[in-house]
């Protein structure tokens, strides 16, 4: 099954992978910018948005089957947190497919969650047990979105974790066969962003990354939080597209 996803625009191929407390409606206030110079593609990964879970799938599978049946060559591709931990798995896998990356506050291979977000990923998870979704939800827009946010853009994160949260959570146990990330042999140039007020996992991952890449710039944002597309679109556009 083709993973939800939509193509608008005409231009260079734009891939867009949203994170994972939130899904392609992330990206809403960019695409209408970006749309008149590239072919934006969106994308639900499973269990997230409109795209079901299955019992078994890889999302960097998922990925590179859809760049795959669009055609797209020559792709910039954007990922956000965990998005951008899928796109490191695909552009390691066929690095020629690619011309530039970005590569919001992701994770990736090799280095350990730090002390703070584990404490959060277990206060989640108590919640979750104990059948408080809702209460699970608020806790991702307390903590996963920085200051700059504003009510709107908050309320969209409230909607979309929710959404996670009852696909995931009806589904049961899945396994995603994740492809290894091997930065040496990602061949585009390569932006990582990181905010100032996001957990420390994601600044050891893109310092972690700088140090491997064959072409990389780090760019930390002292007004950040986890999501800056969120949190300053305008701004956030820029760093996508400059």
């Amino acid at each position: 099954m083709t993973i939800s996803h939509a193509v608008t625009g005409e231009g260079p191929d734009l891939l867009l992978v949203h994170a994972g407390v939130a899904d392609s409606r992330m990206w809403a206030r960019q695409v209408d910018e970006l749309k008149s110079s590239n072919r934006v593609i969106t994308l639900d990964l499973r269990g997230y948005g409109e795209t079901p879970l299955a019992p078994t799938y890889s999302d960097a599978g998922d990925v590179l089957a859809l760049l795959e049946e669009l055609g797209a060559k020559d792709v910039t591709a954007v990922g956000a947190s965990y998005g951008g931990y899928v796109v490191q798995q695909v552009a390691s896998r066929r690095p020629e497919l690619f011309s530039r990356l970005v590569l919001l506050c992701a994770p990736t291979d090799n280095v350990q969650p730090d002390d703070e977000l584990r404490a959060l990923w277990g206060e989640e998870n108590a919640l979750l047990e104990a059948g408080d979704v809702d209460g699970a939800t608020e806790l991702t827009v307390r903590r996963w979105i920085g200051p700059e946010a504003d009510d709107e853009a908050r309320e969209l994160l409230r909607v979309m974790q929710k959404r996670a949260y009852d696909v995931q959570l009806a589904a049961g146990d899945v396994d995603n066969e994740e492809w290894p990330v091997e930065p040496e042999k990602i061949t585009a140039p390569v932006r990582l962003i990181t905010g100032a007020h996001d957990f420390k996992f994601f600044a050891d991952s893109a310092i972690y990354l700088t140090e491997r890449l064959p072409n990389a710039e780090h760019i930390n944002l002292p007004w950040a939080g986890h999501l800056p597309t969120l949190e300053r679109p305008t701004e956030a556009l820029a760093l996508i597209t400059g």
